[in-house]
Formats: C-alpha cells, structure tokens, sequence
C-alpha cells in the first residue's frame, strides 16, 4: 500500500507542474459547484414545491370564495323568488275575490282549476302566464 501512496503522490505533483495554478482553481471551482449542485438542486425542489402549495392553496381559496358566491347568489334568488310568490298569492286572492263564477272568465277558470290542488295555486299559474 505504501508503494500505492507514492506513486499517487508523484502523480499528483507532475499534474500541478503541467496545469497552471488558474486551471486547478478553476477545477476546483467547478468540482466545489458540481458537488452542492445536488444541494442546490434539492434547495430548488424545496422551493418549487412550495411555491406550488402556495398557488394550489391560493387557487383553492379562490374557488371556496367562488361557491360562496354562487351560494349567496342562490339564496338571494330564492328569497326574490318567494317575495314574487307572495306578492302573486295576494294578487291571485284579490283576483278570486273579484271574478264573478258565472262569467265567461270565471266558467273557464271553474274548469282550468279542476287540474289544480286549488283555486289558489290555480289563480296563482293563471296570473304568471298572464305576466
């Protein structure tokens, strides 16, 4: 092994008489910056990887807000919807009130609210499609 050592040290010093002292620097620098290069690599992972939760959390975030939007929107569209509905219900009972049964208009309307759970709810789709 001693004979090994030797030989490997004369080589190592006839390779620094041949290469310049910038050569070995510079190989220096490169092995130095080929060996973090795995660290670096793995930094750039790390970092990435963040970055994507933070988009994926962000882009999540804004889809919550979006379904609660169209949530809002939803009730908002029912509660104007049942505001319609009442206001038709009092329109429709005035209606009733006013309709003589033995017209032209309360005969049909007789036999139009034969296919209606009642004369409400009848007077109420009645209304509607007069609209």
């Amino acid at each position: 092994m001693d004979s090994i050592d030797k030989l490997l040290a004369e080589l190592q010093t006839e390779c620094k008489e041949v290469q310049p002292q910038q050569q070995q620097s510079t190989s220096a620098t490169v092995k130095s910056f080929i060996s973090s290069s795995p660290k670096s690599a793995s930094l750039i992972d790390n970092l990435l990887a963040e970055v994507k939760a933070d988009f994926a959390e962000e882009d999540a975030a804004i889809e919550s807000k979006r379904q609660l939007e169209l949530e809002q929107e939803r009730i908002q569209q029912e509660k104007i919807k049942a505001k319609q509905l009442e206001g038709l219900k009092v329109q429709a009972k005035e209606w009733l009130a006013k309709v003589d049964p033995l017209s032209s208009e309360g005969l049909w309307f007789e036999r139009f609210a034969e296919s209606y759970p009642s004369k409400l709810e009848a007077a109420i789709e009645y209304l509607r499609s007069n609209e």
